[in-house]
């Protein structure tokens, strides 16, 4: 098996990378290529090398971001990604219950079982988990490295309070080309994965093996209407909420009166008036543990 180790030079966990050479060799991984990167967008050029020289198994050592851009790079190639959870939300990680723990990473993708999973895509660039326009792109987008670093996942609390008075933007969206909501909103979620930041359900419904995306359109304005969202998805299903409406679709098209902020598994993107999106069932073949079946 030829192994390959993606990382993100800037991510912390454990002892770092030393670490994990240390538990590479002790796990007898063998000859192991190495490729790091300073930010997550150099990622997939490595990746892509990577799998061209005939790579079986890459470990991603990252946050979401970082995994995006790998899997992103991997999707349908059949190679295995391996992922080392260095980031700050490491929703992905999170959610395949792959431990902050380096020998305990490392044991699952040199021994864990292969399964394939549904990615979602936006012109052309997958994601793992979600994407968002609106209100969570822009809440993202000012959660600076810097802030990420000193607060960890409470940057995006931070950064959120400053968002919770913009202004609704006019959106039509369709599901399979059928049409299925229009009207003010501040945020539109695509899932793949159910969980978002704290723990908290998004998509109660949401699988990375049903061949769809989860689709939600938030109208809350205001921090009152914020808190008592955020609270209904805390506490129960997101879609009791009044200012939350939930779907379901294989294709999402979304258009907006004004550019909105569009982010991709954390990670801003530009703004857009449009947004074409689609589930890709079976794109990518994770390490996961054992016990997930």
């Amino acid at each position: 098996m030829t192994i390959v180790v993606v990382a993100h030079r800037k991510k912390t966990l454990g002892g770092g990378l030393d670490e994990l050479r240390r538990e590479l060799d002790r796990a007898g991984a063998g000859k192991v290529g190495w490729h790091t990167v300073p930010k997550s967008k150099k990622a997939p050029k490595k990746v892509r090398k990577a799998v061209d020289a005939g790579a079986d198994l890459v470990f991603v050592w990252g946050g979401d971001g970082m995994v995006q851009h790998c899997v992103d790079a991997v999707a349908g190639t059949g190679v295995t990604v391996a992922i080392i959870p260095a980031g700050t939300a490491n929703l992905f990680a999170s959610a395949l219950r792959i431990p902050r723990d380096i020998r305990e990473a490392v044991e699952i993708g040199l021994h864990g079982e292969r399964r394939r999973y549904d990615l979602g895509r936006i012109d052309g660039e997958h994601f793992a988990v979600m994407a968002g326009a609106g209100f969570d792109a822009a809440m993202i987008e000012d959660a600076d490295r810097r802030l990420k670093r000193q607060a960890g996942r409470f940057a995006y609390v931070r950064t959120a309070l400053r968002h919770v008075r913009d202004a609704p933007v006019h959106t039509i969206v369709h599901l399979d080309d059928e049409p299925w909501f229009e009207g003010p909103s501040t945020c539109l979620l695509m899932g793949n994965i159910g969980t978002i930041s704290g723990g908290i359900k998004a998509f109660d419904d949401a699988s990375p093996f049903d061949g769809r995306l989860e689709v939600g359109v938030t109208t809350a304005r205001g921090a009152l209407q914020w808190a008592r969202t955020v609270g209904v998805m805390a506490t129960g299903r997101t879609d009791r909420s009044k200012f939350v409406r939930m779907g379901s679709a294989r294709k999402v098209y979304a258009e907006f009166a004004e550019p909105v902020l569009l982010e991709l598994d954390g990670g801003a993107r530009k703004r857009v008036k449009r947004v074409e999106a689609e589930a890709v069932p079976g794109a990518v073949t994770l390490a996961v543990p054992a016990e997930q079946r």
